[in-house]
C-alpha cells in the first residue's frame, strides 16, 4: 500500500480508523492503530458521561476527558492520532479547542458542515483539518468557504458513503440508490478537489469510507482515485477496541438481516444492529422523561423517543435492553476477535491478493 500524505504527515498504511462513539474508539484502540502505521482516532462524543468523575458538569467533564484520552494515547504511541468531532454536538467548539491545544495531529469533523473549522487554528497550530462530506457539492462548498474566509484548504477530505455505520448524511431513499454509492461518489469528489489542487498548488487527498471492510475493498477504491480509506466496523472486533466484550459480541452474533436503518433522535437516518431496545422504539414504547445532557443541537426532547447518548452508553456496556450498537453494513461478516496487529496484516495480505 502506498503511504498517505496529509500535509506534512506521512501515514505508512493509508488506513484511518473511524471515530466511533460513545466510547468505542478511545485511546486504547487509537494508539494500537497508530502503532501499526495507520491513523488512530479518538471519538469525542459522550466523554462527559465517561469522565463524570472529573467534573459534575457535562461540558467541563467532556473537555477534561478528551484531554485525558489524547494524553493517554500519546503515552502509548509515537504514531498519528486524530480526534473525531461531530459538528452537531453542542460542545463542538470546546472539543475543537481542546484538540488544537493538545496538538492532536488531525481533527476529523462531520455530522454537519464544519464551515468555520479553520477559525480555531492559530499561527502555532500543528493540527490538520479534515472534513467529512457526502457529496461533491459539499466538498466544493467547504473548499470555497475555507479558502475565501480563512485562506485555508482542507488537508484532506473524507467521503462517507451510505453503507457506513452510525449516522448517515443521506436521505432514507438515497441509501440504496446507486447514484449515491461510494463508488460513484469517489470519482466525482476527486474531480472536484482536483480543481482546487491545480488552482492553489496544494494536494487534497480524498479518503473513502463506508462499507470498506477488506484489503480487497481498499485496493478497489484506491483504483477509483481515493488516496486512503477510513474503516470503523472492522476495528470493533479487535482486542484493543475500547468497547465491552458484550458490545463486540453483538457484531459477532449479528446476521445480515439484523443490520437495519433506524430514525435517530438527531434527525438523521442511522445504521445499527437490531436490539430489544430498537424493537420497543419501533413499537412506540419509548419516551424520555428528560434531557440530561443536551449533547446534540438537533435533538428535541419534546419529539425524541429516547436519549441517544444514554442509549449508546448502555450499548457500550453491553446493555441492549437500554440501547443499541451502531454498525456498518458489513458488521455481520465479523467472525472472531483479533488484535489490531493481526487485522493490519490481514488487510495487507488481502490487498496484495487483489492487486
Amino acid at each position: 500500500m502506498r503511504e498517505l500524505k496529509i500535509g506534512n504527515l506521512s501515514i505508512a498504511v493509508p488506513v484511518i480508523q473511524g471515530g466511533m462513539g460513545v466510547g468505542v474508539s478511545l485511546s486504547g484502540l487509537a494508539s494500537a492503530v497508530a502503532n501499526e502505521g495507520g491513523v488512530g482516532v479518538i471519538s469525542s462524543a459522550g466523554l462527559g458521561i465517561m469522565y463524570r468523575n472529573l467534573a459534575s458538569d457535562f461540558v467541563e467533564a467532556s473537555i477534561l476527558g478528551l484531554r485525558e484520552e489524547i494524553r493517554k494515547a500519546r503515552e502509548k504511541t509515537q504514531g498519528v492520532i486524530g480526534v473525531n468531532v461531530m459538528v452537531a454536538m453542542t460542545n463542538f467548539a470546546d472539543m475543537i479547542r481542546t484538540s488544537v491545544a493538545e496538538k492532536v495531529d488531525i481533527i476529523i469533523a462531520g455530522a454537519g458542515l464544519p464551515l468555520d473549522l479553520p477559525s480555531f487554528l492559530n499561527k502555532e497550530s500543528v493540527t490538520k483539518l479534515v472534513p467529512i462530506v457526502s457529496s461533491a457539492r459539499a466538498a466544493k462548498l467547504i473548499c470555497n468557504k475555507w479558502k475565501s474566509t480563512y485562506d485555508y484548504l482542507p488537508d484532506a477530505v473524507i467521503v462517507e458513503g451510505p453503507r457506513a455505520g452510525g449516522h448517515l448524511g443521506f436521505k432514507p431513499e438515497q441509501i440504496d440508490d446507486p447514484e449515491y454509492s461510494l463508488e460513484h461518489l469517489v470519482p466525482a469528489i476527486v474531480s472536484e478537489l482536483r480543481v482546487f489542487e491545480e488552482k492553489y498548488h496544494q494536494q487534497i487527498p480524498l479518503i473513502a469510507a463506508g462499507g470498506i471492510y477488506t484489503g480487497q475493498d481498499i485496493a478497489d477504491i484506491l483504483k477509483l482515485g481515493a488516496s486512503g480509506v477510513q474503516m470503523g466496523t472492522r476495528f470493533v472486533t479487535t482486542t484493543e477496541c475500547d468497547a465491552s466484550d458484550k458490545f463486540k459480541q453483538s457484531y459477532l452474533s449479528a446476521a445480515e438481516k439484523d443490520i437495519v436503518i433506524i430514525k435517530s433522535p438527531v434527525g438523521m437516518p442511522g445504521r445499527a444492529i437490531v436490539s430489544n431496545f430498537i424493537d420497543k422504539v419501533t413499537a412506540g414504547k419509548k419516551k424520555p422523561l428528560k434531557c440530561p445532557f443536551h449533547c446534540i443541537k438537533t435533538c428535541d426532547i419534546s419529539s425524541s423517543p429516547y436519549c441517544i447518548i444514554t442509549a449508546l452508553v448502555n450499548a457500550l456496556k453491553g446493555n441492549f435492553e437500554g440501547g443499541y450498537a451502531f454498525a456498518g453494513s458489513n458488521a455481520f461478516r465479523a467472525t472472531r476477535i483479533q488484535s489490531v496487529k493481526e487485522l493490519f496484516q490481514d488487510l495487507k495480505n488481502e490487498f496484495l491478493e487483489r492487486i
